[in-house]
C-alpha cells in the first residue's frame, strides 16, 4: 500500500494511530478496575459475551472454584485461569477488612480460605501477592450453614444422641463424619467451639462470639470419621449449652482463627454440661427455663410487629412472595419435622420484622391446618432471631442460624425437651393466628404470550420489544419483560412472540434478570448484568433480593415489600407469576393491570386513558404498545450484538411487527381435530391460538397447563376467614383444632364437672363464634350455687312481701284519715 511515494505520509499517519491505538489498549489494566469500562476495552462481567475484555481481565477479575461455602469459614478455594509464583506472599482479604492467609500450590495455583463472616450472601473479596497492593478482585458466596449440602459439613451421627447426652436413658459413645478430601491434612484435630452473644440486648454493644473450647481429638488420622466417649467439662466451659464442631489440620495451633477447617451445625451441647445435669436433667433444665423466662420479659416484646401466617398449608406454599420452605420441616423431602411433631410442613416469613428482625415459622398438619402452640407442642412459633438472619446481618439478634439458636432454640431445650415446662416456652412464643392474615393478588404472563392481570382481565398481546409489566412508583418497584419472534423447528419466524427475558428491581436493591439460556427450556440469572452460577447453593441472599433455583427450570425472586415473581420454562417458553401483597393495592401500572379490584380499569395506559377490556385485538395490541420502556429507564443486560441490535439500538417497541391476531380454524388443517380435543376447558382459547399458531400440540398443552397452574395458585390464594384460637375449658377438653369459617369445636368436662355455656361453636363468616363461652363447674360447686341463689331469692321475696304489706298499711291509714277528715267537715 507504501509502495508509491504519494501514500508514504498517509501510511505514516496511519501506523501512528495505530500504534497509539495499541498503546492505549495495552494501558488499560483491569488491576483495582474490575466492573468498570473503559473506551478500548471492558472489565465488566459483559466484557467476555461481547468479546471486548482487556488482556488482563482473567487476571485481575478472578473466578473461584467453588464460589460459595459456610459462614463458620474454612472453605479452600483456588483461583482459576490464573498462574502464580510459589515463593509470593498470598493474602486475602475480605469485605476490606478480614484477612486470611493464601497459598500457592504446586501446580501454581492461588487458594485463599474463607473466613468466620457473622452474615450470609455475596462477599467481595480481594487478592495481594505482596502484602500492600490488593489489585485482584473476586466475590465470595456465604452461605447459612445448615443450607449446605451435606459433603460440605461434619455430620453427627445420631444427632438425637448428642443433644440428648446425659438425660435419662442417654450414653456411650459418639461419632461424627466429614469428607477427608475437603481437609487438606493427613492428621486433624477436633474440637468443640461455642457460640454465644454478650452485651446489653438491642443496644450498640451486643455482639455475637464464637469461642474455642477446647479439643477434643489431638493429632487424629483425617480418615473422615472420630469417635469419642464424652466426659464432663471443667467450668466455666461446662456452662457452654450452645456450639459447634471443628475439623481442621492438626498442624494449626488449638483454636486458630480462619484455617480450613470443617463444622457441624450447631447444636445443643447436652454431652459436657455439669454434673448436676446428669444427675436431674429435668430440674438442671427447668430452672435455666425459668432463669429465660426472666430475661425474656426484662427485653422488648417482638410479637406485635411479625406478620401473621397463612391460614392453610395451600396459601403458604402459593404465598412465595412473603414465605418460604423451612428446611427443617420439607414436606417435598419427607416431612421430618424434628421440632415440630405432626407437622408435615413448615413455613418461615422471608423477610424479618422491621425494628427487631425477628422471624415467624408457621407449620401446618396433614389435613392443611395451621398447628397452633395452643393445641399442640409441634404448633408455629415466632422467633427472636430469625433463623436465616436479616440484614444487614452481623450483630444480635440477627446473625443467621445463631441467633436463632440462642434465643429460640436452646430455650426450646431447656423448657419442652430436656423437661416437660413448655408453658414458660409459650408464653413468650406462642403462635400467631391467621386472623390479619391478607393473601397476596397473582398475575401470570404465559405462553405466546397471554396476559392474566390482577383483577382477573385475561388478554394477549404478541408485540416485540421491552415493555412495564408491573410498575409502583410508590414502592419503587419495577418488573420489565423482553419478548422476541417466536421460531418453528424449520427456523421460520412465526407472527407471534414470547416472553423471553424478564427483569426487575425494588427500590436500590440489585437489579434481577431472569432470561431463557442457550439450553432449551434453561433459564439464566444475572444480578446487575453478571451471569449467577446456582451449581453450588440454590438460595442466595443479595442486596435487597432473595433468589431461589432448586433446578435450571424454575426461578423465583423475592423483595422485601413481599413482591414475588416466579419464573418458569418449559416447551421453549417462559411463564412467570407476579405475587402482590395488599400494601400495593392501588399502587400498580403496566401490562398487567392496576390491583383495585375494579377490571373496568385494568387496561388503562401510562398516560391515564382507559380502553374496555372487551376491547379488538388490535386496539389492545396499540394500548400494549404504550408501556414500552425506554433506554433510560432499562433493567435489561445486552451483552450480544444481538440484543444491542434488536433491542438497544432499535425501538423498544417494534412497529414492523404485526402479529396474527387470530387463528383461523381450517376445517382442512390436520391439527384441527386434535386441537380441538386437547383445548377444552378453561383456557380453551390460550391452547388453541398457540397449537395452532406454532403448529405444536406440546405447545399447545403447555400453554393450558400454565393457565390451570396459575387457577390453581389464584384458587389457593383465596381469602379464608378465621375466627381465631379457642381453648379448652378449665377441667375440660375440646374437639376440633380446626378455626376457620363453617369449622366446628366441640366442649366436654371432666367428671364431677358440668358444662355451663355452649357445648358447641362454630366459625361464622363474620370472623366471630356462634355461641357463648364454656365454662366446667363442679356438681358441688353447681349445688352451693343454686342452693345460694334459691336463699337470695327467697329473702327477695320477703322483703318484697314486707315492703308490698307496709304499703298495704300505709295507705290503708291513708284512708282511714281522710274519712275522719270528710266525716268532721260535714258534722
Amino acid at each position: 500500500m507504501c509502495k508509491y511515494k504519494g501514500k508514504i505520509h498517509l501510511c505514516k499517519f496511519i501506523l501512528v494511530l495505530f500504534l497509539q491505538l495499541l498503546s492505549r489498549t495495552a494501558a488499560q489494566s483491569c488491576a483495582r478496575s474490575c466492573g468498570q469500562k473503559f473506551d478500548t476495552c471492558s472489565c465488566h462481567a459483559t466484557c467476555e459475551s461481547l468479546k471486548k475484555c482487556c488482556t488482563d481481565y482473567k487476571q485481575f477479575c478472578l473466578d473461584i472454584e467453588p464460589h460459595s461455602g459456610s459462614l463458620l469459614g474454612g472453605t479452600d478455594f483456588q483461583m482459576l485461569n490464573i498462574t502464580f509464583e510459589q515463593n509470593i506472599n498470598l493474602t486475602c482479604r475480605f469485605n476490606s477488612e478480614i484477612l486470611t492467609e493464601g497459598y500457592v500450590d504446586e501446580s501454581g495455583v492461588g487458594h485463599c480460605i474463607s473466613p468466620l463472616l457473622y452474615e450470609s450472601g455475596w462477599i467481595p473479596f480481594e487478592v495481594s501477592t505482596d502484602g500492600v497492593n490488593y489489585d485482584r478482585a473476586g466475590r465470595w458466596l456465604s452461605v447459612h450453614h445448615s443450607k449446605l449440602g451435606p459433603a460440605h459439613k461434619i455430620i453427627l451421627g445420631n444427632a438425637t444422641q448428642w443433644q440428648y447426652y446425659g438425660t435419662t436413658g442417654v450414653s456411650g459413645d459418639l461419632t461424627m463424619v466429614w469428607k477427608t478430601s475437603l481437609i487438606n491434612a493427613e492428621k486433624v484435630n477436633i474440637e468443640l467451639w461455642g457460640y454465644n452473644e454478650t452485651g446489653e440486648a438491642y443496644s450498640a454493644n451486643w455482639e455475637a462470639e464464637w469461642k474455642y473450647l477446647y479439643t477434643v481429638g489431638r493429632d487424629v488420622l483425617n480418615s473422615g470419621v472420630f469417635s469419642f466417649t464424652p466426659q464432663i467439662a471443667d467450668k466455666p466451659f461446662s456452662l457452654w449449652d450452645l456450639g459447634s464442631m471443628r475439623v481442621s489440620p492438626s498442624s494449626k495451633p488449638d483454636g486458630a482463627r480462619d484455617v480450613n477447617a470443617l463444622w457441624s451445625e450447631a447444636y445443643a451441647v447436652a454431652w459436657h454440661l455439669e454434673e448436676a445435669f446428669r444427675k436431674d436433667s429435668a430440674g438442671w433444665a427447668l430452672e435455666k427455663c425459668i432463669n429465660w423466662d426472666k430475661e425474656e420479659k426484662a427485653i422488648p416484646n417482638f410479637l406485635t410487629e411479625i406478620t401473621d401466617c397463612p391460614c392453610t398449608l395451600a396459601q403458604a406454599r402459593a404465598d412465595t412472595g412473603r414465605f418460604h420452605t423451612d428446611y427443617g420441616c420439607d414436606i417435598e423431602a419427607g416431612s421430618i419435622c424434628t421440632y415440630h411433631q405432626g407437622a408435615v410442613h413448615c413455613v418461615r416469613a422471608i423477610q424479618g420484622s422491621p425494628e427487631y428482625g425477628a422471624g415467624q415459622q408457621c407449620c401446618y398438619d396433614s389435613t392443611g391446618a395451621q398447628m397452633l402452640t395452643g393445641d399442640s407442642i409441634g404448633g408455629s412459633t415466632p422467633d427472636r432471631g430469625h433463623d436465616w438472619g436479616e440484614p444487614p446481618y452481623k450483630k444480635p439478634p440477627r446473625v443467621p442460624a445463631f441467633s436463632h439458636w440462642k434465643y429460640d432454640v436452646i430455650s426450646f431445650y431447656y423448657c419442652c425437651l430436656w423437661s416437660d415446662n413448655c408453658e414458660y416456652y409459650f408464653t413468650h412464643r406462642p403462635s400467631s393466628d391467621c386472623r390479619a392474615y391478607r393473601p397476596p393478588r397473582a398475575a401470570a404472563v404465559l405462553g405466546d404470550p397471554h396476559f392474566m392481570t390482577f383483577d382477573g382481565v385475561n388478554f394477549t398481546f404478541n408485540g416485540k420489544g421491552e415493555y412495564n409489566l408491573v410498575h409502583s412508583s410508590a414502592y419503587e418497584l419495577s418488573v420489565q419483560g423482553r419478548t422476541e419472534p417466536m421460531k418453528l423447528e424449520n427456523g421460520s419466524v412465526v407472527m407471534a412472540t414470547r416472553l423471553c427475558s424478564v427483569a426487575m428491581r425494588e427500590k436500590a436493591s440489585d437489579v434481577i434478570e431472569v432470561r431463557l439460556g442457550e439450553q432449551e427450556d434453561e433459564l439464566q440469572v444475572l444480578m446487575n448484568q453478571q451471569v449467577l452460577s446456582f451449581s453450588e447453593q440454590t438460595w442466595i441472599d443479595l442486596k435487597g433480593v432473595f433468589v431461589f433455583s432448586p433446578k435450571p427450570t424454575n426461578v423465583t425472586v423475592m423483595f422485601p415489600s413481599g413482591t414475588g415473581v416466579e419464573v418458569r420454562a418449559g416447551e421453549g417458553v417462559m411463564t412467570i407469576t407476579v405475587l402482590l401483597p395488599h400494601d400495593l393495592h392501588n399502587h400498580t401500572q403496566g401490562l398487567l393491570g392496576t390491583m383495585n379490584d375494579d377490571p373496568e380499569d385494568e387496561l388503562t395506559s401510562s398516560n391515564g386513558l382507559t380502553i374496555p377490556s372487551n376491547s379488538s385485538p388490535q386496539d389492545i395490541f396499540s394500548y400494549c404498545a404504550g408501556w414500552a420502556i425506554t433506554n433510560e429507564t432499562s433493567l435489561f443486560t445486552y451483552d450480544s450484538t444481538h440484543l444491542l441490535t434488536e433491542y438497544y439500538y432499535a425501538p423498544k417497541h417494534d412497529p414492523s411487527f404485526i402479529p396474527n391476531f387470530s387463528m383461523t380454524e381450517d376445517l382442512e388443517d390436520p391439527l384441527l381435530e386434535p386441537t380441538l380435543s386437547l383445548c377444552e376447558g378453561e383456557g380453551e382459547s390460550f391452547c388453541k391460538y398457540d397449537a395452532l399458531s406454532m403448529r405444536s400440540l406440546q405447545q399447545g398443552n403447555a400453554t393450558l397447563l400454565a393457565y390451570r397452574s396459575h387457577a390453581s395458585t389464584k384458587k389457593a390464594l383465596e381469602p379464608v376467614q378465621s375466627c381465631g384460637w379457642l381453648s379448652p375449658p378449665n377441667h375440660g377438653q375440646k374437639e376440633g383444632t380446626l378455626y376457620l369459617e363453617r369449622a366446628t369445636v366441640t366442649f366436654s368436662c371432666n367428671n364431677g364437672y358440668r358444662l355451663y355455656g355452649s357445648q358447641e361453636r362454630t366459625c361464622q363468616g363474620d370472623g366471630m363464634w356462634s355461641g357463648q363461652d364454656t365454662h366446667c363447674v363442679a356438681d358441688n360447686t353447681l349445688a352451693i350455687v343454686l342452693g345460694s341463689v334459691g336463699a337470695v331469692l327467697a329473702v327477695v321475696v320477703m322483703v318484697i312481701a314486707i315492703v308490698v304489706y307496709m304499703k298495704k298499711q300505709k295507705k290503708e291509714a291513708m284512708k282511714q284519715q281522710g274519712d275522719r277528715v270528710n266525716y268532721q267537715q260535714h258534722a
